[in-house]
């Protein structure tokens, strides 16, 4: 660990040099899009021979043919695999997070009279198939299985399959299968990275084709998302991890760098800020980092180390709070920690973050994986526009509208004026005298 980790004064930057501090490693993804459009059209045309090859070829995984589907029997003895402790913190997690999610079920179906008789609403119903695209390659992660499948079970899903890239054997992680059988899905495919995308994009023999993708991923799962956005739904643009720790004065340095090593060390693509007006929290947590980095496993500390000291992360030193909020909401980041005694005083000053973790008790950690909102999240500034994925991510709104004899005419005379005006005469005719001899 040579080089230093990061640290930006905001009132010394340049207009340039600030922008560049917003910058994530999905931005450009010039260097992945010339790359994944053969890996898209090899899927498209071979099948489940493209994704066996890609397999070999990507992962390094003997997948033999025939077994791209994970079987009952690998889910069977994925049980066997893992402590019963992680088994009980799958439980655990997945009940908070289903709780949370039944709340967002949207009503059914509503109507309201409009006028007398006239009546308009709205009806709910399940997309009929989704893929959860759950990443593997910088370690197992069966909380995304948790945060993708439990909202698409709630919503009603019919179809639900989840894509994961597979192991150097030819498995997939125990941890996840047993996720998933929990949250109730058992439909795995043993594919990953772009060609995944390719697969429930176009479907293979094996992999049903599917009418949207959700989770995050790599840049290379993101530009083929994008390259295929015509093809299916792509969901919530979920990237590379990132995370803004916001910190006032009145909680220590050394808590903030705890917590910034959070999302950082989910790898070298990451990104990660400490933002404070304070410049005593800031060298404290400067002077922290290497006694949490002690306590870190030897790939996790050279993860979140290349994050820290690279152009995606570090310690921001704002001029006062004011403009850490601007900094903030400028940012829009993924995931975002209120530092304070008093974290409310804050939250009405940031309108641009996709989550907000308020106070000392409320690290990113619980938030990933039994606090029960969703951790699946837009990044690259999406915030901006997107929320975390929802139950109603996995659902379709229909309007509905019925109108009575007692209404029509009323609506019909209103309508016709409008029609004609915008010189529309099939609209202007189907609300005239015409309708009226064929009642």
């Amino acid at each position: 660990m040579t080089q230093a980790v990061q640290f930006h004064d905001l009132a010394l930057l340049t207009p340039d040099q600030r922008a560049a501090l917003l910058k994530r490693s999905e931005a450009d993804l010039s260097g992945f899009i010339d790359k994944v459009r053969p890996i898209l059209e090899a899927v498209r045309t071979e099948g489940d021979a493209a994704l066996l090859r890609f397999a070999r070829d990507f992962d390094g995984a003997d997948v033999k043919p025939g077994q791209l589907k994970v079987s009952e029997a690998e889910f069977d003895a994925a049980f066997g695999l893992i402590e019963p402790a992680v088994i009980e913190a799958i439980k655990y997690g997945i009940a908070n997070i289903k709780a949370f999610h039944e709340e967002q079920r949207p009503e059914p179906m509503w109507l309201k009279e409009i006028r007398p008789g006239a009546f308009a609403g709205d009806r709910w119903t399940p997309i009929s198939s989704v893929a959860l695209y759950v990443p593997r390659g910088k370690g197992a992660f069966p909380s995304v299985t948790m945060m993708t499948s439990i909202p698409a079970v709630v919503a009603g899903v019919p179809h639900i399959a989840i894509v994961t890239p597979p192991t150097a054997d030819g498995s997939v992680d125990a941890a996840t299968l047993v996720a998933a059988r929990l949250a109730g899905v058992e439909t795995i495919y043993k594919c990953g990275g772009a060609q995944a995308v390719a697969a429930v994009a176009y479907g293979t023999e094996t992999v049903r084709q599917a009418l949207k993708v959700v989770g995050p991923g790599s840049p290379w799962v993101v530009a083929a998302k994008r390259l295929l956005s015509g093809v299916l739904d792509t969901g919530v643009p979920a990237g590379p991890s990132e995370s803004l720790i916001f910190a006032d004065d009145t909680l220590g340095g050394g808590l903030a760098a705890l917590d910034l090593l959070i999302e950082a060390e989910h790898g070298p693509d990451s990104s990660a800020y400490l933002v404070t007006h304070s410049r005593r929290v800031a060298e404290e947590a400067l002077a922290a980092l290497p006694d949490h980095w002690a306590r870190m496993t030897e790939q996790r500390v050279a993860f979140s180390h290349a994050v820290l000291s690279g152009r995606s992360g570090g310690i921001v030193l704002t001029r006062d709070v004011e403009d850490s909020y601007r900094f903030i909401n400028d940012y829009a980041p993924e995931h975002l920690e209120i530092l304070s005694t008093d974290p409310f005083q804050h939250l009405g000053s940031i309108t641009e973050a996709a989550e907000i973790l308020m106070g000392p008790y409320t690290p990113v950690s619980l938030g990933n994986f039994v606090l029960g909102p969703n951790a699946v999240l837009p990044t690259s500034r999406w915030a901006r526009t997107y929320g975390p994925l929802s139950v109603t991510d996995f659902v379709k709104r229909s309007s509905i509208g019925y109108v009575t004899a007692k209404a029509y005419d009323d609506l019909a005379r209103n309508a016709k004026t409008l029609a004609t005006y915008e010189g529309f005469s099939a609209h202007a005719n189907a609300v005239s005298d015409i309708r009226k001899s064929y009642l």
